[in-house]
């Protein structure tokens, strides 16, 4: 790689920490070249030759920063980008990509406007098991497929008020957070949706936020359930397809995430690896139920993708209009939830 892209990331929170500095630092052809951290030292005691700012404005004043993340928390995300777009920087969103459909026309049109790139952080693109389900797919091994079901569940009976995506404040909640993925998921799968039904509510004791979710997405004799809860401590399964020639489920979660928190790096052998007991299952009719490794996963992917596309040899992979689209169907969702009732789905507005 000949030209490196210096890079910065706003915000050293769970986002900045795990899921944008150590990716960008593991992956070639970018450099990790600044780091905004208001306040304390985590980020300079992690990347020593990295330089902090404390400030948007600090870092923007730095003309050698091409590509900006923001990482803070969701409520900032419309008036981060828009400042860093405005300084005429390519950005990278972490997910949600903003609290409305507006917000995100506006961040689209001011991309174009200023023609720079604009994306969000859909790493879950590059989760094994979601690309173990596309190869699936792929392979026709299902047959027709006539459904399709995601599951993000956790298990957090108490409630983080003191959290800012608990404590009842914008741009929190389940939805935002598990469901920006899940549909993200879902439109890259199958397309646009002809309609929807949501249950969208709270169901921990003191919860402040909604902390759990069913969304039911109607397609031309396909349904897709997509569902999140924060008290599951039986999971369901990860992905369970059924097809007009059998059936493919899969339990756990990828375990890039928990690796990378457990302090593992991109280079530590196994990483993105998923556990022989973990791996699926396939079941066909008149044979034995078959386990199908799981697909190696690498978030490195998405920015060695955001890297080829600002250096004109690839296409961008998550393109902001499709996060317009995740964004406008967690509005329909709610939409539909407060309605109790199934609503069109038109994305007739996108820009």
């Amino acid at each position: 790689m000949t030209d490196t892209i210096r890079a910065g990331v706003i915000g050293y929170g769970l986002a900045g920490r795990i899921f944008h500095t150590a990716v960008i630092d593991a992956t070639p052809g970018l450099e990790l070249a600044a780091i905004v951290q208001r306040t304390g030292e985590a980020a300079a005691k992690a990347y020593p030759n990295v330089q902090i700012y404390r400030s948007i404005e600090e870092l923007l004043a730095d003309q050698s920063i091409r590509l900006v993340v923001v990482g803070t928390p969701s409520f900032a995300h419309f008036e981060h980008a828009e400042k860093c777009l405005r300084a005429d920087r390519d950005v990278v969103i972490d997910k949600p990509f903003a609290l409305s459909s507006d917000e995100a026309a506006q961040l689209i049109r001011l991309a174009r406007e200023r023609k720079r790139l604009l994306s969000v952080y859909q790493n879950r693109r590059w989760d094994g098991d979601f690309k173990t389900v596309e190869k699936m797919l792929v392979s026709g091994l299902l047959g027709r497929l006539n459904s399709y079901e995601s599951h993000f569940d956790r298990f957090r009976p108490e409630p983080r008020r003191g959290v800012w995506r608990e404590n009842g404040g914008p741009g929190g909640g389940t939805l935002f957070d598990l469901g920006s993925h899940l549909i993200d998921q879902a439109l890259v799968l199958f397309g646009k949706p002809e309609k929807l039904f949501a249950s969208v509510r709270i169901e921990r004791d003191g919860a402040a936020v909604d902390d759990a979710f069913d969304l039911t997405l109607f397609y031309p004799r396909l349904t897709a359930y997509l569902r999140a809860s924060c008290i599951a401590k039986a999971a369901g399964a990860r992905f369970t397809l059924h097809g007009t020639q059998g059936s493919f489920v899969k339990f756990g979660l990828d375990p890039q995430e928990a690796a990378l928190v457990g302090g593992a790096n991109f280079s530590t052998p196994g990483f993105g690896h998923d556990p022989e007991e973990a791996w699926g299952k396939l079941y066909l009719e008149g044979a034995s139920p078959e386990s199908v490794e799981t697909e190696v996963g690498d978030y490195r992917g998405l920015y060695a993708n955001v890297r080829d596309a600002l250096l004109g040899v690839s296409q961008l992979a998550v393109k902001p209009e499709q996060a317009w689209r995740t964004t406008r169907l967690i509005e329909i969702a709610r939409e539909s939830s407060s309605q109790e009732r199934v609503l069109p789905v038109d994305f007739s507005d996108q820009p």
